[in-house]
């Protein structure tokens, strides 16, 4: 007897370490077939008909009878159709039986390790048997496995076993009947299962040597399960479309075992199915633009972030000729100031860009930007930049600049691809706007005499062009605030798919690109580079895994599961993965070398106390979710709904917990006391936004009225108006409050501990501020409350306290 797991990649291994078996037996469902859904019940939303829940209490109620009946708790499908449809004739109930069975052999494939396996047993004289627990009897299980992964692979297979026939499962001793049925000795024979307890525990006792077949890490399982979750917030429930659709599951099982390097197996687990089902669309697009225009359809990855599409494309068998063309946000939009109607459009639509970035991005001479700009003020500079572009002469500058940098970049697309009058240029990028197409469009089409066409992984226009774009997760699949919700972060996958060098700038007379420094090269190339090696690791299982008999819904089924993995990393990322990319920065790529950090967590758990989840409408790091870890599971999907479904919620809506804070405001001799009402925001912590006018009032938060020890995060002033605002972090103005502790403790830096009920914290009131009205932001979190008692008289303020002289109506 032998209990041992082994992977998929390990499985061809078997036959040599158990070289005197006379027969290979093997489980059918997770082994040989497999289903391109999380789990079996998710096939039940396929039915014409009939419900997930409805097929599955009928189930329910079948082995609960069978039970009642001493019958044991294997039933057959027959069985449980007559549960489900007791009004039906026997004609209605066999149809209903059929299409349960063909929408299983839609959703189910042949595991091609597995097959493999059987082939090589066959070839050495083995029998092949399989013994699944299962309410298919043989004739049914037989005809899927045919219909699923073909008649060769049902060919290989001498017998079939399934456990209604037998009324016990193999955990409830199956194989002692299966043994006397074949007339084997034990020893002889081979079994293989993907559930532990079944395949093994229910079938080693009985003397047979038994495999587990390890399907997924503890990790990669819980990836899969939030990814099921994600689909169902993402794809509405459309009645018989089978839910949780992941077709990557089997060349997971594949490639990630074969990696132990943390950031390869996130290329293969998180990037892999969304490169794959991206390239799978892409060549369908390719073709159908070929039959609708006539002509060559070139392949152009628009670089930086194109980069891993590409080679993703060319490693993958039959890839047509791809060119990697480096054309910039930045390269673009020069190209495309050619005329004073595209300048003016430009200028009124990118008015409020930093006045030194829009400048050169319109190509103006560094000494004419500095006579512009000054010292001006960002305002007062971005008014005079305005008038400045209205003027002929900086027009004219403008226009001859960018008809002589079109000039470079259509040099610089000849010098890699020579297409002809009538062919397509198909740009292939990232996405999410189209923004690079936007700009030269018409200059493409115009020099090559060719159709342009864009195809995106994510497409969300922010505005109706009229250009021929397509997106794999695009409008014709899903709704704007879904696509607006995978854009939110869409910066983590830029930097996953981006080359190591710099950002194109310009380009030389002969079209050779000229590129800035990559500042961040040295800190993450390195480990983005194993990433993309896992990606494309990634497309060889993928290509190998599976033997089906049809690929029909193939592409729709990829799209969905990249749109479920996309959505799972970027809203709800893993430890394992966070920590590859916790030094990763971005760069903005315009023509600038500004990056920013991925995430912050310190800044989210500040921010979380504060202003609870509102403070990621400010934030401006580029993957906020992954600023979440460590908060907790509802938060991070909190954030998510919001996001995806464009939630009308506001801060105050969110308020379902506050605690009444007495204050007192002195400004000399004048004393006010009031109550004031601190909101609940993330972990037990409070935020009492107090006003405070223009900085003229001290105030006495009386902390000892309520509790014995408390936490106290911050004191902050903030400008009302800014407070919650989706003002970006960095734009906020904040002036740290000084205070004095009476009559408290300082147990630790933010633990206090008050005397007696007149214990409280004296802010004094900030100075120089311009007059603009403030409000004190206090973030505490109580840890144990005061004993019942009198507490100071106070007169309630409602949500934000104030003095009645200054803030009455």
């Amino acid at each position: 007897m032998t209990d041992t797991s082994t992977h998929p990649h390990k499985l061809m291994r078997l036959l040599d370490r158990f070289p005197d078996i006379e027969c290979l037996s093997l489980d059918c469902f997770d082994t040989l077939l497999w289903r391109d859904t999380h789990a079996p019940t998710d096939v039940f939303d396929a039915l014409p008909g009939i419900t997930k829940l409805q097929r599955g209490k009928a189930e329910q109620s079948a082995r609960r009878t069978a039970g009642i009946q001493g019958r044991g708790r294997e039933v057959t499908i027959a069985q449980i159709y007559a549960q489900l449809m007791p009004g039906s004739s026997f004609a209605e109930r066999k149809a209903a039986v059929a299409a349960e069975i063909a929408a299983e052999a839609r959703h189910c494939y042949g595991f091609a390790p597995v097959v493999a396996l059987m082939q090589a047993a066959k070839a050495r004289g083995l029998s092949v048997v399989i013994v699944s627990d299962t309410y298919l009897d043989p004739v049914q299980l037989r005809e899927l496995i045919a219909q699923a992964a073909g008649e060769d692979v049902a060919k290989l297979i001498d017998r079939v076993f399934c456990s209604c026939k037998f009324g016990r499962a193999k955990a409830g001793g199956l194989y002692e009947d299966i043994l006397r049925k074949l007339k084997l000795q034990p020893e002889a024979i081979l079994h293989i299962g993907d559930n532990r307890k079944a395949d093994v525990e229910g079938v080693a006792p009985f003397g047979v040597n038994a495999v587990h077949l390890a399907q997924f890490a503890d990790s990669t399982q819980q990836r899969l399960r939030l990814e099921a979750a994600m689909d169902t917030m993402i794809h509405p429930a459309k009645q018989e479309t089978a839910s949780a659709v992941l077709p990557h599951r089997p060349a997971i099982s594949l490639a990630e075992p074969q990696s132990d390097d943390a950031a390869e197996r996130l290329g293969i687990g998180a990037i892999g199915p969304v490169m794959h089902g991206f390239e799978l669309w892409l060549r369908q697009e390719a073709a159908a633009l070929e039959a609708e225009h006539g002509g060559t359809v070139h392949w152009l990855f628009l670089m930086r972030d194109g980069h891993l599409p590409q080679r993703v494309h060319e490693a993958l068998p039959g890839a047509a000729p791809g060119h990697a063309v480096e054309i910039s946000r930045f390269t673009s939009v020069a190209a495309s100031l050619r005329d004073d109607k595209a300048i003016e459009r430009y200028v009124e639509r990118e008015l409020g860009t930093r006045p030194q970035t829009l400048a050169r991005q319109l190509l103006l001479p560094e000494d004419q930007v500095a006579a512009i700009i000054g010292d001006l003020s960002m305002r007062d500079a971005s008014l005079a930049l305005l008038r400045e572009t209205r003027t002929s002469a900086c027009r004219k500058t403008i226009r001859t600049a960018s008809r002589a940098f079109a000039d470079r970049l259509v040099a610089h697309i000849r010098s890699l691809v020579d297409p002809q009058a009538g062919d397509t240029l198909m740009l292939v990028d990232l996405g999410y706007n189209g923004t690079v197409q936007n700009s030269i469009d018409d200059l493409l089409a115009e020099r090559f005499k060719t159709h342009v066409a864009g195809r995106y992984l994510i497409l969300r226009e922010q505005d109706r062009p009229g250009l021929d774009k397509r997106g794999f997760i695009g409008t014709g699949h899903y709704d704007a605030h879904t696509l607006e919700a995978l854009c939110a972060n869409v910066a983590v996958l830029e930097q996953l798919c981006t080359s190591s060098h710099g950002s194109v700038v310009d380009y030389r007379t002969d079209g050779t690109p000229i590129r800035r420094a990559n500042d961040i090269k040295g800190r993450q190339s390195e480990i983005r580079e194993r990433i993309q090696a896992g990606c494309i690791a990634f497309q060889a299982s993928a290509h190998d895994a599976t033997v089906r008999c049809s690929d029909d819904g193939a592409a729709d089924a990829w799209r969905k599961g990249a749109a479920n993995a996309l959505a799972r990393m970027m809203f709800l990322p893993t430890a394992p993965e966070l920590a590859v990319l916790e030094r990763f920065e971005h760069d903005v790529n315009l023509g600038t070398t500004r990056t920013t950090g991925l995430f912050d967590r310190a800044s989210a758990q500040r921010g979380l106390r504060q202003r609870g989840l509102f403070y990621m409408n400010s934030a401006q790091r580029m993957y906020l979710p992954a600023e979440l870890e460590g908060q907790g599971l509802a938060t991070r999907l909190g954030l998510f709904t919001q996001r995806r479904f464009g939630l009308p919620l506001n801060f105050a809506d969110f308020a379902d917990k506050t605690i009444e804070l007495p204050v007192i405001y002195a400004e000399g001799n004048d004393v006010t006391q009031q109550s004031v009402t601190a909101t609940g925001t993330h972990d037990g912590f409070y935020l009492a936004a107090i006003p405070v006018g223009a900085g003229r009032f001290s105030v006495a938060l009386q902390f000892g009225a309520l509790f014995d020890w408390l936490e106290l995060e911050s004191l902050s002033f903030h400008p009302v108006e800014e407070f919650l605002s989706e003002t970006k972090d960095e734009l906020r103005s904040e002036y740290d409050a000084r205070y004095s502790l009476e009559k408290i403790e300082r147990a630790a830096p933010r633990l206090l501990r008050c005397a007696d009920a007149t214990s409280f914290v004296m802010v004094d009131p900030v100075k120089d501020t311009g007059g603009e009205p403030l409000l004190l932001a206090c973030v505490f979190r109580p840890l144990s409350a005061r004993q019942p008692g009198a507490q100071p008289n106070q007169s309630k303020a409602g949500a934000v306290g104030a003095p009645e002289k200054e803030f009455s109506a």
